[in-house]
């Protein structure tokens, strides 16, 4: 482990080119909704410098960012740290996240072709193969990208965009209850794809909202474990 927690490897590479605040503020971003960086954690601006291969300064202005985002608290005389969601505000987040992809499933079992079809049965069996090898990180990057594969097929670029803004808070809050949905989600997953087969619109819709309510209902029960 680093001295701020990090651990082996888990300092991604500052990707090029670009304003360096904002490849050190999307290093950041990702160490903070993988769970590297964990709710709570201190967040130390020449650790955090060090680690990265960069100065103070960009650093100093990712975080203020951060903060402006809802990502990380400011605290005078303190530091700054990475924010700790209350349950309210996951509440509030995971809901509108089942409205939108309920909606999303409904238009993907509208519109969806073949080749739409087979890539979502592509990423079901690498997920499948990523909670049989208890690869957490990676199940939790496939069901991502499973989701967001059901929004590209649902044609709404609207939809799509505000998916898009709180799609790494969904996967902050899912990573810590990913192992627990382990193989369910993924049987879950199986049915939308079936429904949106099928052209099913309202099963697809439906099938989508008892998902993303386990998962809600998941991540409350995590902390009365």
């Amino acid at each position: 482990m680093l001295s701020t927690g990090l651990p082996q490897g888990a300092v991604p590479k500052l990707e090029r080119p670009g304003p360096l605040r904002d490849r050190v503020y999307e290093a950041l971003l990702e160490l903070i909704t993988t769970r590297a960086l964990q709710p709570g954690q201190h967040l130390v601006e020449s650790e955090l410098a060090g680690h990265l291969g960069v100065s103070r300064q960009p650093v100093r202005e990712a975080l203020q960012r951060l903060n402006t985002e809802g990502w990380v608290d400011l605290r005078p005389a303190q530091g700054a740290f990475v924010h700790e969601p209350t349950e309210e505000e996951a509440d509030q987040l995971l809901t509108v996240r089942t409205l939108l992809e309920a909606e999303a499933a409904r238009l993907a079992a509208a519109h969806a072709d073949s080749a739409g079809i087979k890539a979502l049965e592509e990423l079901c069996a690498e997920g499948e193969k990523a909670v049989a090898a208890d690869d957490v990180d990676s199940a939790v990057a496939l069901n991502a990208r499973f989701h967001a594969k059901i929004m590209e097929l649902a044609g709404n670029a609207v939809l799509a965009e505000l998916a898009a803004q709180v799609d790494r808070r969904v996967r902050w809050y899912y990573t810590p209850v990913a192992r627990q949905r382990g193989h369910q989600s993924w049987i879950e997953h199986r049915g939308m794809i079936a429904a949106i087969t099928a052209r099913d619109e309202q099963q697809a819709t439906q099938l989508m909202r008892e998902h993303t309510e386990h998962t809600r209902r998941s991540y409350h029960a995590r902390s009365e474990s």
